[in-house]
């Protein structure tokens, strides 16, 4: 497990937003970003094993994400508590809103629980997660400046014991202004297996957060999914950052690019 955070958490602590002013047209969102379970909820009947498995987060997608928005001057959403308690990334009528099954793990924590507790749930973690990115795309618009939705996600080798052989997936629905060039610059890569809404697709209803906050705004969106075990350590999750990092650049506009290439240059200059 990560290092415990405070043992009752108010809303305003169930998220977290990294450089808010980010000139990049990319806002990205980590939407199962945590494995931590505030102290009201117990283990949910869980062992310490199940809490580090892909079950209650995405491991590894954090840190890539981090890495992308500090390269690429992007602002950043994530979530810090655990997708046991509730899934960010579902609409609120989804069975698996508040999963009392993850894959063949049955989680007793999540059973026979009342409107009032459900309801409670859905304001610890999920409101205010949505709420901040629909603050910083609003403020974005009403700046006019460029806006486009990226959630970054993992995925587990083996599922269900099948095997996924994609290193990366792509998903997307039917518009594919970004997901297309992504995945065309993706599949020009040596000894990469691309997935193209594998190993999940919209229709699985896992493509919330994207058609929640960007098709109604007509914002071009796109969901990442990195199979976990290519970012497990720190070498993984740098590669795959810098890779995609490197994609998303060659997608900006080019006067943002520059801009943002100028004051990278300011600041290495300022610090010699």
């Amino acid at each position: 497990m990560e290092k415990a955070r405070p043992a009752s958490l108010a809303s305003s602590d169930a998220v977290r937003v990294t450089n808010p002013g980010g000139s990049s047209p990319f806002v990205l969102t980590c939407d199962h970003a945590s494995n931590f379970l505030p102290a009201e909820f117990g283990t949910l009947g869980l062992t310490a094993e199940d809490l580090s498995r892909h079950i209650a987060w995405d491991p590894g997608a954090l840190p890539v994400a981090l890495r992308m928005a500090q390269a690429l001057d992007a602002t950043l959403v994530e979530t810090c508590i655990s997708r046991l308690v509730i899934d960010c990334n579902r609409p609120l009528d989804a069975p698996d809103l508040v999963p009392p099954v993850s894959e063949t793990t049955a989680i007793p924590g999540n059973t026979g629980l009342s409107e009032k507790q459900r309801a409670a749930r859905v304001a610890l973690s999920w409101q205010p997660f949505h709420s901040a990115i629909e603050h910083i795309v609003e403020d974005r618009l009403a700046r006019g400046q460029e806006t486009r939705l990226v959630s970054v996600h993992s995925f587990t080798p083996v599922y269900k014991g099948r095997d996924r052989p994609w290193h990366i997936g792509i998903i997307h629905d039917d518009d594919r202004r970004l997901a297309a060039p992504l995945i065309s610059a993706l599949r020009r890569l040596a000894g990469i297996t691309v997935g193209v809404n594998e190993p999940y697709s919209p229709a699985d209803r896992v493509y919330f957060t994207l058609e929640r906050h960007a098709r109604p705004r007509g914002l071009p969106c796109a969901m990442i999914e990195i199979r976990n075990d290519e970012i497990s350590g720190e070498t993984g999750q740098r590669k795959w950052a810098d890779l995609l990092t490197g994609i998303f650049s060659d997608l900006e506009p080019e006067e943002t690019r520059g801009a943002r290439e100028h004051a990278v240059g300011k600041s290495v200059q300022s610090a010699s």
